[in-house]
Formats: structure tokens, sequence, C-alpha cells
């Protein structure tokens, strides 16, 4: 870390240190490359520099060996070459505070979120459902907030849905988009989702993102790790939805902190494309106009891809510090991709963009960096600093003591099945009432439909804080994700 609150990122081919300002860094961030050019390694410099500055950092690891910033380095061979190569570095091998999560509570604390939390528009997506089963589902949704059924996990919202296929007139006036059909579709995407084993992921207790952003004793922001090595092959999309998830919880509830000296929150997307691969373009808009308003409130949004081609042009616009390493290029068509690269930098009168681009070895990457006023500072060639944690993975044992040593052991460790819908549903089901009379349309909708109706305003948006607020407070069942709120009049 240097003096004016910048981290250093490598070195210039004089042997200059190359750095980048903390209080650019919420102006997000690009780390590419083909495989095995060292994204990784860099990414683990990164999360190091962010946690020494008291910067706490979400992170997928998707090969499972980012966890060795949770264990002290050993450097050696070319990696303790490169240190001695930069002799104003000080480099100190030591372990980093670091939390481990995991959807089904393996290899780290379960990692859950509830339905109602998620919201219709992310479920939907997940689901890949058509426009009229996503209808549907909104129109189970707004029966849930009604009635005050809480969508904790899948066992809720299928008992909800077998309870509307008996007794529709709880629809009201959405009736007509809750067909049999689109009910017996829902339930099989659902049944879907069971067998890929993620039914794990929705219930309680859910996240709190206090605990994600709580700094250490020593003024460290630690490190949370979702091991997502195999949730990325085998389901793709629940890892997308989740990180999709997070980013709108991240803008909804954080305040704003306008351009500080420093991030709150430093989150990368490693496996970038999936964020963006078979998505809807309503919620391809919606991650784009999140991703570009909520660096003001503190968040660093740093995508890992092999291609910036894998990323919206709108979402490349956006992204100041941009690390790219080697990439190959064969064909015409990889030819041009590299092209397009090269002429993403500031040009340098004294480098061959394009050139150096097939020439980089493992841990150097072209850089641009942004200069004091946010303009792009003019790209360089730069050695990538190694890590002062483990390059590699933790070992069983390892992995077990940071569970064990963690602040949320035993906090998330043993799931909590109270009161929602599945149970409220089973009760009425074995002691059936006479239904009150249905409210007149003109009485109003849902609370999540009022603060929905009116985020276009800047009292909506200060009532839609409001209403979370109060929802946290009860247990934040009946509010929906802000991805689905920015829909404003949301489809139904």
């Amino acid at each position: 870390m240097t003096e004016s609150g910048a981290f250093v990122l490598g070195a210039d081919p004089a042997g200059q240190a190359v750095a980048q300002s903390l209080r650019l860094c919420n102006r997000h961030g690009l780390i590419a490359g083909a495989t095995g050019t060292g994204k990784t390694v860099t990414l683990q410099r990164l999360a190091e520099a962010f946690s020494d500055a008291g910067v706490a950092v979400f992170a997928a690891d998707v090969k499972g060996d980012l966890c060795g910033l949770g264990a002290s380095g050993n450097p050696q061979g070319k990696v303790a070459e490169r240190i001695a190569s930069m002799p104003w570095l000080q480099h100190r091998p030591q372990a980093y505070p670091v939390t481990l999560w995991d959807v089904n509570g393996v290899s780290g604390h379960p990692l859950r979120t509830t339905l109602s939390e998620l919201g219709p528009l992310l479920l939907g997506n997940l689901l890949e459902l058509s426009d009229s089963q996503q209808a549907a589902l909104y129109a189970t949704f707004k029966v849930a907030d009604r009635e005050g059924l809480l969508l904790l996990d899948l066992k809720d919202l299928k008992a909800l849905l077998n309870y509307l296929a008996t007794h529709p007139e709880m629809l009201g006036e959405d009736k007509p988009l809750f067909t049999g059909a689109s009910g017996q579709a829902l339930l099989r995407r659902l049944a879907t989702l069971e067998q890929q084993g993620v039914e794990a992921l929705f219930g309680e207790p859910a996240l709190q993102l206090e605990d994600i952003l709580r700094p250490e004793a020593d003024g460290r922001g630690r490190i949370h790790l979702l091991d997502a090595s195999r949730l990325v092959h085998e389901a793709p999309k629940v890892y997308a939805t989740f990180l999709l998830w997070l980013l709108a919880e991240l803008f909804e509830q954080l305040p704003e902190r306008g351009d500080a000296d420093k991030p709150l929150l430093a989150l990368f997307f490693d496996e970038a494309h999936l964020l963006f691969s078979d998505t809807p373009k309503v919620l391809q808009e919606r991650l784009q106009q999140v991703v570009r308003l909520i660096r003001s409130k503190g968040v660093g949004v740093f995508f890992v891809t092999q291609s910036p081609a894998d990323l919206p042009d709108e979402v490349l616009a956006q992204l100041g510090l941009r690390i790219q390493h080697g990439l190959r290029a064969f064909t015409a068509k990889e030819q041009k991709s590299l092209r397009a690269v090269a002429d993403g930098f500031r040009p340098n009168p004294a480098l061959d963009t394009l050139a150096v681009l097939t020439e980089l070895g493992i841990g150097e990457a072209l850089v641009g960096t942004l200069e004091d006023k946010g303009t792009p500072a003019m790209v360089q060639r730069v050695a990538i600093v190694p890590p002062q944690s483990r390059i590699g993975p933790l070992s069983e044992a390892e992995r077990a003591q940071l569970i064990r040593q963690s602040p949320q052991a035993g906090r998330y460790d043993r799931a909590i099945d109270r009161e929602s819908a599945y149970e409220l549903l089973l009760a009425r089901s074995a002691h059936p009432a006479t239904p009150p009379p249905a409210k007149p349309a003109e009485s109003g909708g849902s609370l999540t439909d009022i603060a929905g109706g009116m985020l276009g305003s800047l009292a909506g948006q200060a009532l839609k804080t409001a209403v979370r607020q109060v929802a946290n407070q009860v247990g934040r069942e009946l509010v929906r994700g802000l991805l689905g709120s920015l829909l404003g009049s949301k489809r139904r």
C-alpha cells in the first residue's frame, strides 16, 4: 500500500511501481485473459490489497484454489524471483481473514436466501419461465404478500401453487393469469431445481449483509469466498442468479456514500459471462442500471472472464480498471476480437498494444488504470505483484479449521424452519373457513406493489427504503428484491 491511498498492482518494464487509487475503485474493473494466464492470482492480489485497506471482499472460488488466501504464502522459484525484482515491494507472507461459504454447507458455512427476498423476476430467470409462466409467478407472489404468507423455501412456494390450483378465488383480479397449465409448469420447474440439489439455497437463516461488511479487529477487511467449484458446472444458472441477487441487495440496502476515500465492498464476479448468457433482456437492462448506480453506494464490481467480448458494451463502458492478461488469436474471428480488446485501452506511443497481447507471459498483463481525475491512463505492460498468501488450495483440514474459527461459526450452520406459507396453508386445508369477501380493486395493492409503483420518483425511492427498514425488523418477509422492484409497474 502506498501513502497516497493507492495499492500497487505490479511493475512496469522499467521496474517502477504501477498503482491504482483506492478512491477510484468504485468505478469497477475487469480482469480478463485466456485460461492459464494468471487471472486467479491477479484476483488474489487484488483481494489482498482491498483487505489491507479495510475493504470487505466477496468473491466466487470457481477453481477451488482462491481459498489459499486463508494461509500464509511460501514464495519459491519464479514467484520468489519476481518479488526480488521489486525491491520497493514490502512483501510479507501472511494469511488473510477468510470466511468460506457453500450453498450446500459442505465446504463452508451454508449460504441461503429466501424466495421472498429473491423475488419473482430473479426466480423466473432461474426457472427459465415463459411470459405466461412469469405472469403466473408474479400473481402468486402478489397473493403471498396480500395474505401474509412467507415464501422462505421451495416447499412454501409449492404449497401455495397447489393451494391456488384448488382455491383460484384467492387470486382476485389476477385469476386469468394463473391457469392450471401454468401452475403445473411452475411445479415442474421447481422439481427440476430440487433434482439439481440446490433447494439448500432457499431458507433461513438468510445471509445478512452486515456480516459481510463487518471489518476485522485489526482493521483489515474480511474476504468472503463462495465455493463455486461444482456450482458453476452443475448449476450455472443458480450461481449467476445468486450473484445478481447479492448485487441487488447491496444496492437496495446500502446508503448513498458518494465518492469516498475507499470502497465499502469489492465484489468479484468470476465466470462473468454466465451473468449475461441466456438472460432476459429486461434483466440485463436492470443489471446494467445497477452496475452504473451502485458505485455511489461504495461498491466496486470487478468482472473476471476470458475475454472482454463476454460482457455487453454497455457494461464495458462503465469499467475503470482494466487488467488484460494474454490472449490467443488463431482464427480470423479471434484476431478481430483481439483488435477490439487492444482498442479498448488508451494508446501508449511506446507500446504496440496489439502485438503485446499475444506476447504476454504468465503473470503479465496490459493494465489500464484511472488517473486522479478519473480519466483513463495510458496502457502499460505490467508484471503483477505476487500475493502474500498461498498460491494454491487449502487442505481439507485447513478448510475445516477456517470454518471452525470463523466469526459466523454457529450462526448459519443450522437451518431454521419457522412457520411460513407451507404450515399456514396446511392448517387452512385441515380447517377450511368461509373466505372473506374480496377487496375491491381500487382499495390498493400490496405494500410492495405500492412501493414498486412509486420507484420512479425520489419520494418512491425513500418509501422503498423505509419499507425495507421496517421489513428488516419483522423478518424481511414481504419485500421483493431490487431487480424486481426496478421494473416499476410489475407485469402480472
